[in-house]
């Protein structure tokens, strides 16, 4: 029987490339995804999250997240997102508006607070999603204007945001059907964009309808949180749920934010506080919430995250740090950071109280020269 011979030249080319190929192939298959088999050891900040449903996970979401400033009455943060999202939170909640065909944040009017444009807002996101990729990050967009799905969907193929974005299997999934945040992770897909009206799932999928899916509870509180049902569009028995958390008080009929209360409003503790809020949704549904959205979210020295560890059944790390409160001016004690706001915000009062005097007063003196002005020329009519 004759006996194979290999040129040498071939016989060092496979010595070569063997050791190769097989590095590819453990390459190829560290990188892709198996469905079953979990990759991600921390998600969300830890370890004990990855296993853990999307559906089955309490975040911290800032209302209105773009509405950022000082001395502005139409604010509800003091922290743009690249800081709120460093220090934890984990659902944007935004307000758009069409400004001349495009998408603009704007908080009730482009007018009263105009946010900038949406795609500036997307390409914040798409920076931090790709400096954190072990975490998994919600939108809430209220589509105030009736915008359809596919406006969003230009702006998330411009900024690269669609081929990171979840589509579930179906336009509507019970809370205990979603992907785990190790599954998200693992496959890429790991910012979840809720819309409250206008979604349609067979156009883009991505965008998912808010309440067939979520139900909320009552917003432009004003007293006293409850756990009620406000809106829905499905069975609440099944649905994630979203809890309102942030106090307004109202100021000519409208409600604005009250950030006097900002520290006990977000307290995990005590009457009316973000804690109290969750423990009675807990005792009417026997589960926690998915969502809870607050308002000035550091006031509480990170409390509203405390909340949501413990909702997570985590361990909170008081000594990470987050951002500060505005610093305190002329006042003292406990209640010193809410002073500070209460004051930037007397400054908006004083000011509107001074308008609707001089518009009174304006009205009066107006109203008060024409009577006199009628009455001269009836005089002059009875000499003439």
């Amino acid at each position: 029987m004759r006996s194979l011979s290999f040129p040498p030249a071939l016989v060092a080319l496979i010595v070569c490339y063997v050791p190769f190929l097989a590095l590819l192939s453990e390459f190829v298959a560290a990188s892709s995804y198996t469905p079953g088999v979990r990759r991600a050891t921390t998600c969300n900040g830890s370890p004990d999250l990855c296993d853990r449903s999307f559906g089955n996970v309490t975040f911290v979401g800032t209302h209105d997240s773009y509405a950022v400033g000082v001395n502005n009455l139409a604010a509800n943060q003091d922290y743009n997102i690249s800081q709120q999202l460093k220090d934890g939170i984990r659902m944007l909640q935004v307000q758009a508006h069409n400004q001349s065909g495009t998408i603009e944040l704007c908080h009730t009017s482009c007018l009263l607070y105009d946010g900038g444009p949406f795609s500036a807002y997307l390409q914040t996101v798409k920076s931090w999603l790709g400096a954190n990729p072990n975490d998994v990050l919600s939108i809430l967009v209220v589509n105030s204007d009736g915008f359809p799905p596919t406006a969003y969907d230009s702006l998330y193929k411009s900024v690269g945001l669609d081929t990171v974005s979840y589509s579930p299997p179906s336009a509507s999934m019970p809370a205990s059907q979603w992907p785990t945040l190790g599954t998200l992770i693992d496959s890429g897909t790991r910012l979840i964009t809720f819309m409250d009206t206008n979604a349609d799932f067979t156009s883009v999928p991505y965008i998912i309808s808010e309440f067939t899916n979520i139900w909320e509870t009552p917003y432009d509180v004003t007293t006293t949180f409850d756990c009620s049902v406000n809106r829905t569009g499905g069975d609440p028995s099944t649905q994630m749920y979203l809890i309102n958390h942030f106090l307004d008080q109202m100021l000519l009929g409208q409600p604005v934010p009250d950030p006097g209360q900002a520290n006990e409003t977000n307290a995990v503790s005590g009457p009316n506080s973000l804690g109290a809020q969750l423990e009675l949704c807990v005792s009417e549904y026997g589960r926690n919430p998915n969502f809870m959205l607050v308002d000035f979210y550091e006031y509480g020295g990170g409390s509203v995250f405390e909340v949501a560890a413990a909702a997570n059944g985590v361990t909170y790390n008081p000594s990470t740090p987050i951002a500060t409160p505005i610093p305190q001016t002329n006042s003292s004690g406990s209640g010193g950071s809410n002073s500070s706001l209460w004051i930037r915000f007397s400054y908006w009062r004083t000011l509107i109280a001074v308008f609707v005097v001089i518009l009174v007063v304006g009205t009066y003196l107006f109203y008060a020269a024409d009577l006199s002005t009628a009455a001269l020329a009836n005089e002059l009519a009875l000499h003439l």
